[in-house]
C-alpha cells in the first residue's frame, strides 16, 4: 500500500465524516468506523455511503464495524486496517457518546458514568496502546516512518457543565491521555495531538440547538457561528499530513473564540 492510512474512529457521521472525508482527499486511505450495524437492502447506511463518496472522488476506504468500548472491537479494527491495507501512519480518536440523559450531578448514575468512561476514555486509551505498537514496528523497520496520533475532545475538558459531569471528566481524561502518549512516543517519531472542539453543528449537538443559538446570539464566542464537522477536518489534516512539526503534545482549540476570557 503506497497510500498513508488513517483510522478514524466515530466516522460514519458527525466530526469523524468531516475528518474522514478531509484525510481522503489529501491521499490517505481510510477506515471508517462506526459501531452501527449496516441497515437492511436497499437503504445505504451513513458509513457505506461515506466509503461510496470517498471512492468516487478516487480515494480508497473501507468500512469497519466495531465498538471501541471493548477490547475485541478494538482488535477488530487494528486488523481490518492491516488485512485491508498491511499499514497504519494515522490513528484519529474521535469516537465519543454524550450522556443520555443530562443529570444534575447531585443524580447522576453510575450507568451513565461507566458508559461515558468505558467509550470516550478507556476506548480511545487502548486503541492508542494497540495502533502504537504497530506503528513502533513500522518505525523500527523503516527509520523513515512517521506516526500521528489525534484525539478529539472538547471543550468540556476544562469548561465545567454540572448536567453532565461524565462527558466532562471523559474529556478531561483525554486531555491527560494526549500528554501521556506524546511523551511516551516521541522516542519513536509518533506525535500526538489534541483538538478541543468547542460547539460543532452534529446529531449530538441538535437536541440543545435552541440553547446553544441563543448563548452564540449573546455573545459567547467570538466567531457568531456554529462550527462545523469541516472546521475540525481541516485541523486534523493539517496534523495528519505533518504540517504542524516541532510540537508534538499540543492542543489545538477550535472553539470560536469561546476561551479567551474577556472582561
Amino acid at each position: 500500500m503506497d497510500k498513508k492510512v488513517a483510522i478514524v474512529t466515530g466516522s460514519a457521521r458527525g466530526i469523524g465524516r468531516g475528518i474522514a472525508t478531509r484525510l481522503a482527499a489529501d491521499g490517505f486511505a481510510v477506515v471508517i468506523n462506526s459501531v452501527s450495524p449496516p441497515p437492511a437492502a436497499p437503504e445505504v447506511g451513513p458509513a457505506d455511503s461515506l466509503k461510496a463518496e470517498i471512492e468516487a472522488a478516487g480515494g480508497s476506504a473501507v468500512c469497519c464495524r466495531a465498538d471501541i468500548s471493548s477490547p475485541a472491537g478494538r482488535q477488530k479494527l487494528i486488523e481490518c486496517a492491516r488485512q485491508t491495507f498491511g499499514r497504519l501512519d494515522v490513528l484519529v480518536n474521535n469516537a465519543g457518546t454524550a450522556p443520555r440523559v443530562r443529570a444534575d450531578i447531585l443524580e447522576a448514575a453510575e450507568e451513565s458514568f461507566d458508559q461515558q468512561i468505558f467509550t470516550n476514555l478507556k476506548g480511545p486509551y487502548f486503541l492508542t496502546q494497540a495502533a502504537a505498537k504497530w506503528m513502533i514496528e513500522q518505525r523500527q523497520a523503516d527509520a523513515g516512518f512517521r506516526g500521528c496520533i489525534i484525539n478529539i475532545s472538547s471543550i468540556s475538558a476544562t469548561v465545567a457543565s454540572t448536567n453532565r459531569g461524565d462527558y466532562c471528566i471523559s474529556k478531561a481524561g483525554i486531555a491527560m491521555a494526549t500528554k501521556l502518549w506524546a511523551a511516551r512516543l516521541a522516542e519513536y517519531g509518533i506525535d500526538v495531538y489534541e483538538i478541543r472542539p468547542g460547539i460543532i453543528a452534529t446529531d449530538m449537538t441538535s437536541g440543545v440547538k435552541g440553547k446553544y443559538d441563543a448563548l452564540i446570539e449573546g455573545g459567547l464566542l467570538l466567531e457568531k457561528r456554529w462550527g462545523a464537522p469541516d472546521d475540525i477536518g481541516r485541523a486534523a489534516a493539517m496534523l495528519a499530513r505533518g504540517d504542524l512539526p516541532y510540537a508534538t503534545g499540543a492542543v489545538l482549540k477550535l472553539d470560536g473564540g469561546m476561551s479567551v476570557q474577556r472582561l
